[in-house]
């Protein structure tokens, strides 16, 4: 019975974000004694946070997904994200793919088209190099094991003196008031890198990802000049149009 109260209040804490005693308690027809005592455990496991006025889910992301455990996550919004993205995409730009599995369903969407095209991932760089119409480079350097993608001084010296049309970036994390964010600091420097010299920078999350945080801030969402997500975001949305200068699109 008590785990069943746990997963509900855990349920109710996903869709609302916040909650203070009093809700939790009418949406799981406990006492407040009960209520408090469920907090404290939840609290002692890390699941939850306390917060001014009431707790909220635990959002940190301590360690950097890999490619097998993201590849099976939000499988349809990944695919309407990455159409959207594909479309905005033009014969004889120059484009950078950041490394994800968002990032891999764009690449294997305009593969067909004759474009320029600098990665970090080694899925997309190996996907991409059998299109000769694709001049493809790969940024090189340290191979990290979790995004089995390039990291370090190497790529960071190339994309320096880079110029691209578009650079896609991905993520695990986002929010309006952390930006984009990541477990180390070797990614969060790479993502700000991947995008400073584009024309235009635009995210690829889908909304699963939103509110979720790391230790490492790589780019605040006004450095972006376009973010494209899913509906789902209606849901979790927490700042206003005018807080924002980029185009926000949801598919």
């Amino acid at each position: 019975m008590s785990e069943n109260r746990l997963d509900k209040i855990l349920l109710f804490l996903k869709n609302h974000r916040i909650a203070t005693v009093d809700q939790l308690v009418k949406a799981t027809l406990s006492s407040p004694a009960t209520i408090r005592r469920d907090l404290i455990k939840l609290d002692k496991e890390g699941s939850i946070i306390r917060t001014h006025g009431g707790v909220s889910l635990n959002q940190f992301i301590p360690f950097q997904p890999t490619t097998n455990e993201k590849q099976l996550k939000q499988v349809a919004e990944k695919e309407r994200i990455s159409e959207y993205a594909s479309n905005l995409v033009s014969v004889g730009d120059s484009i950078i793919l950041d490394a994800g599995t968002t990032t891999l369903a764009i690449a294997k969407k305009i593969a067909h088209i004759p474009l320029r095209i600098i990665t970090t991932d080694i899925h997309i760089a190996l996907l991409l190099s059998e299109y000769k119409q694709i001049e493809l480079i790969l940024t090189g350097g340290r191979v990290d094991n979790s995004s089995q993608s390039c990291i370090g001084n190497h790529s960071l010296t190339l994309l320096q003196n880079i110029y691209p049309d578009i650079a896609f970036i991905s993520c695990n994390s986002w929010s309006f008031e952390k930006g984009v964010t990541t477990p180390t600091e070797d990614k969060a420097y790479l993502k700000r890198y991947l995008q400073q010299n584009s024309k235009r920078k635009i995210l690829v999350a889908d909304s699963s990802k939103y509110g979720k945080h790391s230790l490492f801030c790589s780019s605040k969402l006004n450095d972006f000049t376009d973010i494209i997500t899913d509906k789902g975001l209606d849901k979790k949305q927490i700042f206003n149009e005018k807080d924002y200068n980029f185009n926000l699109i949801k598919v």
